[in-house]
């Protein structure tokens, strides 16, 4: 069996059983390396080397969370969540809660595609809006894994089908680019269109989770909401004021500077200047901070030296090539193993942005050599690239949820953010991907 296989099925299942993702992740990595014949020093050296590309990624996380929880000490949060618990208050009839819900539901997935493009922060928009929600969430008793595929769908969709902000990145600088140098003949306006098909499917997985799956109500402990948000906090307009000049500064520096770091810490600082925040408190909310996003830090360092082992072992390209083996002129069984392989790969790396040049360079010749046409061939590789980013415990699009709606520990990273987005858009993209390549392109 294919070593990638081998050190993705194990991660999954070891992740499944409730062991913590970190060992797991290096766990599966060890075994992949063995799998693959390098030898426990090789594995490991991979692995050690692979830890640096993670390094910014845990430090930015880590002052993403400072700054979330300095931007809650100030109360801006407060005020919607203030809002909402007073209208379930004032409308304790079924359609007072139902109009409530959605409408919160609706404002969560609006945040959440503009985080790709309006406003392109992709996830640090999680931990400064969402914990100051929960209380109100609980009065509704909402299940909290639609939230995760609300905010998931949002992060993932929007790059998939929009060509703007991180969708441009995705799909013109990335995707087309690889198309172009592999030598399909893809032009930018007929990436979304190729898209739109397994988007629709996703779609279809969002509405299916709210409006059946995890509509039931779910009781969660209101007393351990409060130990993190408290439901009363004073409301003072200068520290709001300095709030808004504090997250607009940041946001302007991090598009600017494409730095989270450098936009967090001047947002930070602002709180300092301003006396919202004294000096002797920065190591206290620094310790918060990390407390709300370190774990994340930590399995992106991991998953960094477990993708980095996966691309050591050479068995990625040895897993591409073997579908060209087993499909033989069948397009049909070629549209669902290239998805399939992709979705492994995906899962592994953690990033589709990574995995669409490691696929596209055999994908797309293989494309041509079975007369796929041109969108067809976009909505193999792009759709094979994303999948796995939804359901993948290793993958910002699950880990971002859950950074926002754990912080009480009430909401599982595995059984409540990646197991439902899996079930409810991988699935969906397998089946609508292969579709639309076999059928309508």
């Amino acid at each position: 069996m294919n070593s990638v296989v081998i050190a993705v099925s194990l991660m999954v299942l070891l992740s499944l059983v409730r062991v913590n993702i970190v060992i797991a992740l290096i766990v599966g990595a060890i075994v992949g390396g063995l799998s693959a014949g390098l030898d426990l020093s090789e594995t490991i050296k991979a692995f050690n080397s692979g830890l640096g590309n993670g390094a910014t990624i845990a430090l930015s996380y880590a002052m993403l969370g400072t700054f979330a929880v300095a931007i809650s000490k100030s109360g801006i949060t407060d005020l919607l969540s203030n809002m909402i618990i007073k209208k379930v208050s004032a409308n304790p009839s079924s359609f007072g809660f139902i109009y409530i819900k959605y409408l919160m539901l609706t404002l969560i997935l609006f945040a959440a595609i503009s985080s790709q493009n309006l406003v392109p922060v992709h996830i640090a928009f999680i931990p400064i809006l969402i914990p100051p929600l929960l209380h109100s969430m609980a009065k509704l008793q909402l299940d909290r894994r639609v939230i995760a595929c609300i905010i998931t769908f949002g992060l993932v969709a929007t790059y998939m089908l929009l060509p703007v902000g991180f969708g441009g990145i995705f799909l013109n600088e990335i995707l087309l680019k690889n198309l172009i140098d592999n030598g399909v003949n893809a032009v930018s306006t007929q990436l979304p269109i190729a898209m739109s098909i397994p988007v629709f499917g996703m779609l279809l997985g969002l509405l299916l989770a709210i409006f059946f799956t995890y509509k039931k109500k779910r009781i969660y402990d209101i007393s351990k909401i409060l130990e993190i948000e408290s439901e009363k906090k004073e409301i003072n307009l200068f520290h709001i004021f300095v709030a808004l000049i504090s997250v607009i500064t940041a946001l302007a520096l991090q598009v600017y500077t494409n730095s989270i770091i450098l936009g967090s810490l001047a947002g930070f600082i602002i709180f300092i200047v301003a006396g919202v925040i004294k000096a002797n408190q920065t190591q206290d909310f620094f310790t918060k901070g990390l407390r709300m996003m370190g774990m994340i830090g930590f399995i992106m360092i991991a998953a960094n030296g477990f993708a980095n082992v996966i691309n050591s072992t050479g068995a990625v390209e040895t897993l591409v090539s073997s579908v060209v083996d087993i499909i033989g002129d069948n397009k049909s069984l070629a549209v669902l193993l290239m998805l399939l392989v992709g979705l492994f790969i995906t899962m592994g790396i953690g990033s589709s942005f990574s995995t669409i040049p490691i696929i596209a360079t055999i994908y797309a010749p293989l494309c041509l050599q079975l007369d796929f046409s041109v969108m067809a061939t976009i909505t193999i590789i792009g759709t094979a690239a994303a999948l796995g980013d939804a359901g993948s415990p290793a993958s910002d699009s699950t880990l971002g949820p859950t950074s926002g709606l754990n912080v009480d520990g009430q909401h599982d990273h595995i059984w409540d953010s990646v197991v439902p987005t899996f079930l409810h858009y991988n699935i969906p993209l397998v089946i609508f991907g292969w579709i639309a390549a076999v059928y309508v392109f």
